[in-house]
This record gives C-alpha cells, sequence and structure tokens, in this order.
C-alpha cells in the first residue's frame, strides 16, 4: 500500500513539473535574476547554510541580495511579506520572521530577508523598496510558481538511494533532478561528487563541504569559547537532520555525555531549559552545545547560568573559483527582462555600479518594517 502511495504521490509531482514546463509563461518573473536553492528530499540538507555561502558570494561582487523565503514553522504566520531584514537593521522578531530567516537576517549585514508565502510579491517589494539587484529563493527547487535564473539542487548519495514519499523522503522522484542547472553535492571528494551526478541526470556538479566552527556563548556577547578535545559536552537539538550535528560533534574529538532531541523548529519553552539543565548537571557535562538555528530559539528563553554555545556550520563549495565564475557567468548571460544587468566578471571587479541605491529611485509601497505587507489581488499558494 504504501508503495502504491509513493507512485502516486511522484507521479503527480512530475505532472505539476510537467505543466510548469509546457508553458513557462505560467510561471511569474521579476525584473531582477533570481538564484533557487533547494533539494529533493524532505528537511536537512543544508539548504540555509548554501543561502548564507551565496549572499555572501553575490555581496563581495558588489550585488545587492535578497533572500526570499517561505518562513515554516512561524508563530505569527500572516497574509502578505514580512521584512526580516532590509539589509540594515533586523526588522522583525522570532515569531514573525521563523528560526532560519531570522538566523540569515542576523548572519548577512547588507541582505535583505523577507517572508512570505508569495515569494514573487516579496521579491517585487525587495527590488522597488530595498533596491535589490539579485534574489536567492530559499528552497526553491519545487517552487515553480517563480521563474529562476539558475536552478541549484543540493544531493548527497542519500537521494539517488531514496524514494518519493511516504515510502521514502523524497518530494519529487529523481527524474526531476535533471531539471536543475547544477548539482551541489555533499561528497568526501570529487570523483563521488561527479558520480552521484551522473545518477541525476545533472552534467554540472560541485562538491559541497562541511566543517564546524569555534563554538560561540549564545547568551551575552556570543564570545567564542575554548572547549578542548576530548571535553564532556551535552548536546541538544531540534532540528530535521540531528544525526549529522552529532556526528560533527563526535568527529570534532569532543566526549558525547548525552543528547537530547527535539522536534524540527521545536518552539523551546522554560520547561524545556529546565530539563536540559538537569540532563546535562546529570551528564556531568562540562558544556551544552547546540547548532545555530537551535540558537535563535533557545535566546528566546530565560538560559539562566546554563553554559550553552552554538556550533557554527561553515559550508563551502568547490572548486570554489569554477563555481564563483560560473554562477556570475550565468547571472551575466541571463538578464531579467526589461533590464541590462551589467556583465559580471570572473576578475572581481565592483558590479551593479549603475544600480540606484535602495530608497532612492524605486517607488516603495507604503510598508512598515517587521509588519506583514498584504498582497495586491490574489495570493499564490506555494508548495
Amino acid at each position: 500500500m504504501i508503495d502504491a502511495l509513493s507512485a502516486v504521490y511522484g507521479a503527480a509531482a512530475a505532472r505539476r513539473r510537467r505543466w510548469y514546463a509546457r508553458d513557462p509563461s505560467r510561471q511569474r518573473r521579476l525584473a531582477r535574476p533570481v538564484v533557487s536553492v533547494g533539494n529533493l528530499r524532505v528537511g536537512g540538507s543544508g539548504k540555509t547554510p548554501m543561502v548564507e555561502y551565496i549572499a555572501r558570494l553575490l555581496l563581495a561582487h558588489g550585488e545587492r541580495p535578497a533572500i526570499l523565503t517561505r518562513g515554516y514553522a512561524r508563530r505569527q504566520a500572516s497574509d502578505g511579506v514580512t521584512v526580516v531584514s532590509d539589509g540594515t537593521a533586523v526588522r522583525a522578531d522570532l515569531a514573525a520572521a521563523g528560526d532560519e530567516p531570522l538566523m540569515l537576517a542576523r548572519a548577512l549585514p547588507g541582505v535583505a530577508v523577507l517572508v512570505g508565502a508569495d515569494r514573487h510579491l516579496s521579491g517585487c517589494l525587495a527590488e522597488r523598496r530595498f533596491g535589490a539587484t539579485v534574489h536567492i529563493l530559499d528552497d526553491g527547487f519545487q517552487h515553480l510558481q517563480l521563474a529562476r535564473d539558475v536552478d541549484l539542487l543540493l544531493a548527497s548519495e542519500e537521494d539517488v538511494e531514496d524514494r518519493p514519499m511516504p515510502a521514502g523522503r523524497l518530494r519529487e522522484g529523481l527524474a526531476a533532478a535533471s531539471a536543475a542547472d547544477a548539482a551541489l553535492v555533499t561528497a568526501g571528494y570529487d570523483a563521488a561528487a561527479a558520480r552521484i551526478g551522473r545518477a541525476l541526470g545533472i552534467p554540472t556538479v560541485f562538491r559541497v563541504t562541511r566543517a564546524i566552527g569555534a563554538p560561540r556563548m549564545i547568551a551575552g556577547d556570543r564570545d567564542s569559547v575554548v572547549v578542548p578535545p576530548g571535553a564532556r559536552v551535552f548536546v541538544v537539538s531540534g532540528i530535521a537532520r540531528p544525526d549529522r550535528f552529532v556526528a560533527d560533534v563526535t568527529s570534532a574529538g569532543w566526549d558525547l555525555a548525552g543528547v537530547m532531541e527535539f522536534r524540527d523548529h521545536h518552539p523551546f519553552s522554560e520547561r524545556d531549559v529546565a530539563r536540559i539543565r538537569e540532563a546535562a548537571r546529570a551528564a556531568a557535562s562540562a558544556i551544552v552545545l547546540t547548532t545555530e538555528k537551535d540558537a535563535v530559539r533557545l535566546t528566546a528563553c530565560d538560559l539562566g547560568e546554563l553554559p550553552i554555545a552554538a556550533v557554527p556550520l561553515v559550508v563551502g563549495v568547490e572548486p570554489a573559483d569554477a563555481f564563483r565564475d560560473w554562477l556570475l557567468a550565468r547571472l551575466a548571460a541571463h538578464p531579467a527582462p526589461g533590464t541590462s544587468h551589467p556583465a559580471l566578471s570572473t576578475s572581481h571587479p565592483a558590479l551593479s555600479t549603475s544600480h540606484p541605491a535602495p530608497g532612492t529611485s524605486h517607488p516603495a509601497p507604503s510598508t512598515q518594517h517587521g509588519t506583514q505587507h498584504p498582497a495586491p489581488g490574489t495570493q499564490h499558494p506555494d508548495q
């Protein structure tokens, strides 16, 4: 029975993709280029760190990126657009923004972050109000309502061996992967990444690297803290793939004293903090370690004297220069209609010097930062 349901689910997803492919005019297009970052698998593929990586790359080349995201598991979700960051300051709290958008807003000064089901509306606001020159569509592979100029698919060996839901954890069948412009494959070496790319039918393949940074205390000044190898640590996480975080912690040489797991996007409470404190004390751990995503939600609680630090995940794309040149060339080759997006040079000159500064020549809708901006007309439902 579950196999039949999986086949039906996969067929429905394929029909939906074909419907958009038959008539590209069914997609809405923004004035500025769109880079989509997505995956086939439900949760836990590293999309958020990759969105941050690409935003930093584009910033370094003179662009003004805007991140367009759905904002899953928000406690105060509403119609329209929520401006989490306007590029100069964070304008929304956790309840209105969601954990991942708020994490991106705090990590990326100079990047606008907008949350809403209608990503086209979010993009229009980013262009008109904040002078965005390029958009990054977070979790965009299945969001076919919005046209994109670059379609990036995060993948791993697990995807090749998986099946569509409910028998597996894929949102679409493997055949859908061939729609991507490039695969960003988490693998230990280039040959393995290329093999996975071939299995997915994607000729252009880059390898994703993962590393963890120095832990930072999540309360106060967020200072770095030295956690020596062999130190007893207690791990707390509320993410889609807690096993990956545990593996990262153990690979760093820390002694795992205990683990407490919560569901993805779990809204931590004072009661949860008390449980964590007691469990960490009982395990005789020196410090509690968590993810940066969980830290966003934990800092909404009174942590008291609980020694808890976030371990940052740092991703990269290899070969780094080749990926940079490929991405910039793709953007230069696909300017949005009605624009003259400057040619993006591979020799690192500043870009977009002809684009007006935010708020100077783009007429702004009547909005307030950190509030919901209702959509004119009808809403376009998201997948």
